[in-house]
């Protein structure tokens, strides 16, 4: 970071942050203690929150707008993982001291293009200095029809388990970041960056599930923590197929490089996709929505009545695994 100093706290947030707001009046322009909000009749309001801390969920070499982009789409994704229309944004950064003003005019530019694009608008927050590593909280506010949310604590047995997009990207993507996966192409390890830095929240995907998925849960932790997170929510067990794991052009020449990077897929996090259960028979219905929002649904277990998390190989046989996923501490 260089010498050009950040304005005083009510400067630094006209200058960055109430164009942010984008006129919306209950943002009162920050100018007051808080934002208000008015819910629409029948609606109710889904709220989520992520907090990021430089050294730990992003490189202090990482472009702000990059950083920016992803502290949304993680929030985003957690709306979609529940059916949920985003609304608004509330934004609290914790900025080191030496931090300046270039930084955080890229910062918000980020925050600009994801929140244009994404339908969302600042609604408030709060702007600290810190003596310890920057630290970005957000917490996002959506909506969803009353009583239409969708949960984790559905799952039933014999519902089959589908996954959006493809895994492992982000999580080998990191590899990369961190001196791995040297023999990858340029091409397959820029497309690995790029899926960590930016993940692609499924909302039109999730708003669409409502009405026919008995669970969801967005793939942050890990495919194999996450859906542990459902099994347990739903008192239920789950079987994943490691052979219909869809993958990445990039993720699968890595893996025919170190077939040990299978557990990374599982477990390394930063996916971001959507995982939920259907009963069977909705095949037809997947795939149309797949064709409508041109993502790939696929297909990857099954929910049993008991047992746990388990993934099998191609022959049948279950593969142990040492780590299911993230953790905080």
């Amino acid at each position: 970071m260089n010498d050009r100093h950040l304005p005083d706290e009510f400067d630094l947030i006209a200058r960055y942050f109430v164009p942010l707001t984008k006129g919306f009046p209950g943002a009162f322009a920050l100018g007051d203690d808080a934002a208000v909000l008015h819910p629409e009749p029948g609606r109710d309001i889904v709220a989520t929150a992520d907090t990021m801390v430089a050294g730990i969920h992003f490189f202090n070499s990482d472009p702000p707008a990059f950083i920016a982009r992803k502290l949304l789409r993680v929030n985003l994704s957690d709306l979609a993982a529940m059916g949920a229309r985003p609304r608004y944004y509330l934004l609290t950064l914790a900025l080191p001291k030496d931090t300046d003003a270039e930084w955080v005019a890229a910062f918000a530019a980020g925050l600009a293009e994801d929140q244009e694009f994404y339908g969302i608008t600042l609604a408030g927050g709060d702007t600290v200095a810190t003596s310890g590593p920057a630290t970005l909280t957000l917490a996002a506010l959506g909506d969803v029809s009353a009583g239409k949310a969708l949960r984790r604590s559905g799952a039933q047995k014999g519902d089959r388990i589908y996954v959006t997009g493809t895994l492992g990207d982000g999580a080998l993507g990191l590899a990369v970041l961190q001196g791995g996966l040297a023999h990858l192409s340029k091409a397959h390890a820029t497309h690995l960056i790029d899926r960590y830095h930016l993940p692609r929240p499924r909302l039109a995907i999730g708003r669409k599930l409502i009405d026919f998925a008995h669970a969801a849960i967005d793939i942050s932790d890990g495919l194999i923590a996450d859906l542990g997170h459902v099994a347990t929510q739903s008192g239920v067990g789950a079987t994943v197929e490691a052979a219909r794991l869809p993958l990445s052009a990039a993720v699968t020449a890595a893996l025919e490089k170190d077939s040990d990077l299978l557990v990374t897929v599982l477990g390394g996090g930063d996916d971001y996709e959507l995982l939920f259960t259907i009963a069977q028979g909705k095949e037809e219905q997947l795939a149309a929505l797949a064709e409508d929002e041109a993502v790939k649904i696929t297909c990857i277990g099954r929910i049993e009545a008991m047992g746990g998390v388990r993934v099998l190989d191609a022959q049948g046989a279950e593969i142990p695994l040492k780590s299911t996923g993230f953790r905080h501490f």
